[in-house]
Formats: C-alpha cells, structure tokens, sequence
C-alpha cells in the first residue's frame, strides 16, 4: 500500500485486492501520472480502459468515468482502491471489453494492454462510438509505443501522434476521422490436431494463435473416467475443459478465469465443439475459486499463469494451489502442468502435504496432489 498523488490529489493504493500483498510493486505507473496530466476540464462521458489497479479510475471518480477491462482482478483492485480512499464506488462504472460502450464519449484514456489484439479489439469498438470531438489519449512505457502501435490508431481512427518520453512513459494522441475500414472478425481460430475440433479464441485470450507447448503436454495426462464436478482453473480458451468434458462423460466441468474474454470464449468452444455437454458445463468469472463453497470437487486441473499484467509474479499459483485445496473433496485431486524451473512440487507438497510427478519432459512437468486430512 502506497501513498501518490494523482491529479493534484492524494490517494492510497493497492497494488492487489484485499488478501494478496505484493509490497515491492505499486498501483500505478509514470503512464498513469502522465494521462492524467494531460486531464484539465471534462464536459461529457469519460472512458476507461485497461486500468490495471484503478488509479485512473480513483482520480476520476468525480467524472463517473465507465471502466473498461478484461481482467476480474482489475476490477475487484478498482473497488478496493475506491473504498479504501472513501470515494463512492458506484461513481466508476465497470464493465468488460465484450460489452457496448457508452455513446459520444468525451474524453478517452487508454493504458495499453499487452496484447496488440486487444487493443485492436478496443479501438474498433471505439469506432462505433467516438466522434471527432472525443479526446483519445493512450499511455505506455516509452519501449512499448511501436510503429505498428501508432499504425493501428491510424488505421481505424485517425490522425495520430506521439508525444516526448516523461519518466520512460510515452503518450499517444489520436483525433477520430472515420477512415474506410474492412470489417474484421475480432475471433481467432484454429483446427485442434487430432480432433475435429475448431477452438475460437477472442482477441485476449493466452495463446490464441495456436495451442501453447504446455497445454499440448498437459492433454496427454488429464483425468479419465471421473464421476462428479471437475474445474478448468484458469480456463483460457477451455480446451482442456473441452477434453475432460470428452474422456469424462460423467463428470460436470466448471470453466473459470479472471477474463471475461477467456470465459467467453470458452464457452463458445464448448457449444460449437461439444454441444451435447453444454448442460454439463458451468462458467464462472472469478479470482481463482474465491467464494466456492469447500469441498466440492473430485478433481481440479490447472496451467497456472505465472504472471499478472507485466508483473512475474507465482501469488496467483499460490492462490489457486490453496483454494484447490478447499474447494476439493477429501480424496479429490489438483492436476497441474507447469514448467519444470518453477519448483511446483515443493509449493504443492507444503499446500497439500504430498505431490506427485505423472510426466515430464525437458520443460515441462505435470504433477498430482490430493486432498487429505493433514495431520495433527
């Protein structure tokens, strides 16, 4: 937690919601600090997006800015960071980057994500709703405004310009024109070997060009033949889902993620892939498994992410190693892939009191711990 002023005001910030501290990373960023400056007055709707922590948003509250963002965990960090600064939380509007944006912004201010589809995504749904008048600042690290960053602004909503570097921060400015623009699916997709599947992909999701070594690994070591609830934990895409709902025709299985576009699109795969389980698959947006009742489940598999935004960071394994843990009956199992160098085996065996290793390759390693009463 950490004191900044933003906007010729003082705040307190988080860098993670309530119960997962990280203190050497804080809430915001020179590109934070240098949108802001260029903020004077505001007549008109404000937009949001990608606000990672809810910095922008806290120093805007009185304008009741619309947030807009993939990520859960941005959005329950923006409540927080909200509450803790005693600011109303219904002033900012928070919603997800599959949802129509509000008309005739009037200003609108972009942290740049890391993914170059979902800018592409966000700038096209933007089209539909600024107006040459509309204010369109995006901000990043100096290192990370590229020829083909300004192309994009360019190409789908005009005249752009990039500023000088302040504090290794960079800013972009864009004035809307409506350039002539060929429709573009925001989906990505592509064939599954050696299934008939064709798995979509929106334009957020890890891996969405093609599916990542790891989750190819990974399909080769699920469980099979289970009977009762099992978890896609950090779903992505859901194509591990999508095989265990295959080689488990008695099982339901719950798709979550913190991104609503990864959810999405998980469901999405499962209705034109497996249409037949749909009544058997729920999906859930959520931080890990938080609020899941305990003991629940009789099997959990995940490919833990080991970063947040930028940030490397193994909280989030943690996080989901421990509510596997809570959420799984006694007897049930957390099946994981991860890459050897992380030490997955040691943090699983002092979560759950045992490990096992099913398969290995060069990178990548798949372990199994199961729910048991821990001795006293």
């Amino acid at each position: 937690m950490s004191q900044v002023e933003l906007n010729g005001q003082s705040f307190t910030l988080d860098r993670f919601p309530v119960g997962v501290e990280e203190a050497s990373l804080q809430a915001w960023d020179a590109a934070d600090e240098y949108l802001l400056q260029q903020v004077n007055e505001v007549d008109g709707p404000v937009l949001i997006f990608n606000d990672s922590f809810g910095a922008l948003a806290c120093a805007l509250a009185s304008h009741r800015p619309v947030s807009v963002n993939d990520s859960y965990i941005a959005e329950l960090a923006t409540q927080h960071n909200l509450r803790i600064n005693d600011l109303d939380e219904t002033a900012v509007t928070l919603q997800d980057s599959l949802h129509p944006l509000p008309a005739n912004p009037a200003l609108v201010l972009i942290k740049m994500p890391k993914q170059l589809a979902l800018l592409e995504q966000q700038l096209r749904a933007l089209r539909k709703v600024v107006t040459p008048n509309t204010r369109i600042i995006a901000g990043a690290k100096a290192r990370d405004v590229h020829n083909s960053t300004l192309a994009l602004f360019e190409k789908i909503l005009g005249p752009t310009t990039t500023t000088l570097a302040w504090k290794k921060a960079r800013l972009i400015n864009c004035t809307f024109n409506a350039p002539a623009l060929e429709e573009s699916s925001v989906l990505a997709s592509w064939k599954l070997d050696g299934t008939n599947w064709t798995i979509h992909n929106h334009a957020n999701v890890f891996s969405r060009s093609g599916l990542d070594i790891g989750a190819r690994f990974f399909l080769q070591h699920l469980p099979e033949n289970v009977e009762g609830e099992m978890v896609d934990l950090g779903c992505g895409n859901g194509v591990i889902g999508l095989k265990l709902l295959a080689q488990n025709p008695n099982s339901r299985v719950l798709f979550a993620d913190e991104s609503a576009m990864a959810v999405a699109s998980a469901r999405l795969n499962v209705e034109a892939n497996l249409p037949q389980a749909v009544e058997r698959s729920e999906f859930m947006i959520n931080n890990s498994l938080s609020g899941v009742e305990p003991d629940r489940f009789d099997a959990i598999v995940c490919n833990p992410p080991f970063h947040q935004q930028s940030a490397i960071t193994d909280h989030i394994a943690w996080q989901m190693f421990n509510d596997a843990r809570f959420c799984l009956k006694y007897g049930g199992e957390l099946r994981i892939v991860g890459n050897r160098h992380l030490d997955y085996f040691r943090k699983l065996k002092r979560v759950f009191g045992n490990c096992e290793t099913l398969a290995t390759n060069n990178k990548f390693v798949v372990l199994k711990a199961v729910k048991v009463r821990k001795k006293c």
